[in-house]
């Protein structure tokens, strides 16, 4: 048996030895080496094969392939910057081909022989070269290849330092007509401009060419080329300190890295796929003969066992082989990922540090701007309660109204900014979503009849009743489509549909729809309209008004909630939003909410209340609408004189000021609460009512009134409490 396992194992190695003589002596052979090693840039391996094929051409008389392979053995050389035997090989290369017709190989041997000589600053014998590559381009019909040539040459300017002859050649690329071939060149034409550019500093021309690059690359979808344009974008922005563009560019850069080496992997792995599936079908077919002739001599057998066994650990010598490829390329990756991450981590840290100081400003810039506003809208309030003339009313009403219109929009600004600050929280409460639409429907009624428009509400009778969401959040979307919907339609339609698009257990996803036939948003404007303070255009800003934050609060919040809003549109025939939410259904019936009756002036006359405010014009339009309802007003300007006057005088309600001199609001409630646990207090304060509510109620407080507040809410409020 032993002696039939060595014959056979004789004889396989005889036929692999003579398979791989025959495989292993060529030039094929020797390419796939030396492009191994040039893809690993290990150069010096990469030199040695690629002499052995220019020994293979040389001996079996191959002139055309010996031009190849010593043009590529220069190529090399010239790659490290060894320009004198790049010089030689190229020289050769060109020597190769003269007694047999000329292919571009030639072209590209003379036209890098220009290259090394513009690189040394030889422009004289450079130009020569290149002129002779352009005859022999129109020689052998090649002529739309000139445009890459000419690129070249450019590079080798650029490697000289010579960058104004560089600019002038790639702006003569760049300013050929397009054609696919050319897509390529101008890509890495506009790509060489952003970095010379850049060079120079001159930082507006340099993001205008990588713009450029990175557009006609997407046209050829080069992921290698965007790669490396990404990079040099963010490289360009850290240097001119633009962190979040930079930070944003190098996460780009690193995403397209990533896909890149997925790519690779995927490769090599469908390669030793496609070896172990030919090694498993010859492994089959050996089984399957040995299966038929069981019956024959022993011999026989033991041969083909032996072949077996020989295939199997073949097979899992390549499987060995390709786990451990993969293994290297993971560890080579990991610690690129490491080395970047630390620049990602610094960026991120910068960009965090920019967004919190912009959060303060606008609280701060919020905080500053309410407290003159409430002394707007209280007087203008309290002039509107005067009777005043008629002639005065115009005026009144117009003060009235720019007091609101800048009330909301300092309420937009925040809103904004906490979504961006992720301080916003999602609330998961039981609801009725056609109770909530129809509410909102009745709400905007009004501005429908003002513009004379079909207002229509459309609800899918198959949407569960009662929902478990966010009510609040999704009213605020719902009506700032609407109004915008009815703001910019005159005599025309706005329909709204509710439909159920999947119901799936106890959750359901809701399909909401607003149409309107309006003036409807150019095809240019219809990505920008999502943007902060964007509108279709300073026309339509001017005759509608509007702070153009709504459309941008309205795809957040969307966002948040897991969705995503659509558009579409077209000018004169009206604008659709599309989106879709998710929600669970609440199988428990809801419990009626009890109704809250408005405020009686009965309910406030003659009580008591003290009011603890430090601006004078605040305390004197506070005093005045109290007054207006028969309450009698104290008013103290400082939180310590509160506190000890409360200890020996009763008032059936404190209105106390969060900001005050000396001791704050919030803690004067606190030494109050510890000898009067009943007295209601409510705090005044500037700040958005939505981020300090919780925690002002946590000191004692009973509820809060944002300034600038409307005169109603802050009625209704008072008479809750007393």
């Amino acid at each position: 048996m032993k002696y039939y396992l060595f014959i056979a194992g004789c004889l396989l190695n005889s036929f692999l030895y003579s398979q791989t003589k025959q495989n292993t002596d060529s030039i094929a052979y020797y390419n796939k080496l030396a492009n191994k090693k040039i893809s690993s840039k290990q150069y010096n391996e990469a030199v040695f094969y690629t002499l052995k094929s220019i020994d293979f051409c040389e001996s079996h008389n191959m002139p055309e392939s010996l031009g190849n392979q010593t043009f590529k053995l220069g190529k090399i050389y010239y790659n490290q910057q060894k320009y004198d035997e790049a010089l030689v090989n190229f020289h050769k290369s060109i020597a190769s081909f003269d007694n047999i017709k000329p292919t571009c190989t030639k072209v590209l041997a003379l036209h890098y022989i220009g290259a090394v000589n513009t690189i040394r600053g030889n422009y004289k014998t450079a130009e020569f070269y290149y002129a002779k590559a352009q005859d022999l381009l129109k020689v052998i019909g090649a002529v739309d290849r000139s445009e890459i040539l000419e690129y070249q040459k450019a590079i080798a300017f650029k490697n000289n330092q010579n960058l104004s002859l560089a600019s002038q050649i790639l702006h003569r690329i760049i300013k050929k007509t397009d054609n696919y071939p050319l897509l390529k060149t101008k890509s890495d034409a506009f790509y060489q401009l952003g970095l010379i550019e850049a060079e120079l500093k001159h930082n507006d021309s340099a993001v205008l060419y990588f713009d450029k690059a990175l557009e006609y690359n997407d046209k050829i979808n080069d992921l290698s080329q965007k790669s490396k344009i990404t990079l040099a974008i963010s490289k360009f922005y850290k240097q001119n300190r633009n962190f979040d563009l930079a930070y944003s560019y190098l996460e780009e850069h690193y995403q397209l890295e990533n896909y890149i080496l997925k790519l690779k992997n995927t490769k090599i792995d469908s390669k030793e796929f496609e070896k172990f599936k030919k090694n498993k079908a010859s492994n089959d077919t050996i089984k399957k003969e040995s299966e038929e002739k069981i019956q024959l001599k022993t011999y026989r057998y033991s041969k083909l066992v032996s072949i077996l066994a020989i295939a199997l650990i073949s097979i899992l010598s390549l499987l060995s082989l390709a786990l451990y490829k993969n293994n290297i390329i993971r560890n080579q990756n990991n610690l690129l990922l490491k080395e970047k991450n630390k620049e990602l981590i610094l960026a991120k840290n910068k960009a965090e540090q920019a967004s919190k100081a912009r959060s303060e400003f606008l609280s701060t810039v919020s905080h500053e701007l309410r407290t003159p506003l409430n002394a707007i809208n209280g007087i203008t309030h309290l002039l509107l309660e005067d009777h005043p003339k008629k002639t005065q009313l115009k005026y009144l009403e117009s003060l009235k109204f720019s007091g609101n219109y800048l009330t909301t929009f300092i309420n937009e600004i925040l809103e904004i900014n906490r979504i961006d600050s992720t301080k916003v929280e999602i609330e998961y409460i039981s609801f009725n979503l056609k109770e909530l639409l129809f509410n909102i429907q009745s709400s905007l009624k009004e501005l429908a009849t003002a513009n004379k428009n079909y207002f229509n509400l459309e609800i899918d009778d198959t949407i569960p009743d009662n929902l478990i969401g966010d009510p609040t959040k999704l009213s605020q979307i719902v009506l700032n489509l609407i109004n915008n919907a009815l703001k910019f339609t005159e005599n025309g339609h706005v329909n709204v549909i509710a439909k159920l698009f999947e119901q799936e257990d106890d959750h359901v996803t809701i399909y909401f729809e607003i149409v309107d036939t309006g003036i409807g948003i150019p095809e240019d404007k219809l990505q920008t309209v999502f943007e902060s303070f964007a509108q279709g255009s300073v026309e339509v800003n001017r005759k509608y008004g509007g702070t153009g934050l709504g459309l941008t609060i309205v795809k957040k919040l969307i966002e948040l909630l897991g969705g995503e809003i659509k558009l579409k549109s077209e000018v004169g025939k009206g604008s659709t939003f599309t989106f879709k939410l998710n929600f669970k259904i609440n199988n428990e019936p809801l419990e009626a909410a009890p109704e809250e009756k408005p405020y009686n002036d009965k309910q406030l006359e003659n009580k008591s209340i003290l009011l603890i405010e430090d601006n004078k014009i605040n305390q004197m339009i506070t005093r005045k609408m109290l007054e207006n309802k028969s309450i009698s007003c104290d008013i103290l300007d400082n939180g310590e004189e509160a506190v000890e006057l409360l200890k020996t005088k009763h008032f059936d309600l404190i209105l106390m000021d969060v900001h005050l001199p000396g001791i704050n609001g919030t803690t004067a409630t606190q030494q109050i609460r510890d000898f009067d646990k009943t007295t209601p207090i409510i705090a005044l304060t500037a700040i958005s009512l939505d981020e300090n509510r919780d925690m002002l109620l946590s000191y004692g407080m009973n509820d809060v009134i944002t300034k600038p507040f409307a005169p109603d809410e802050f009625y209704s409020i008072i008479a809750k409490f007393l």
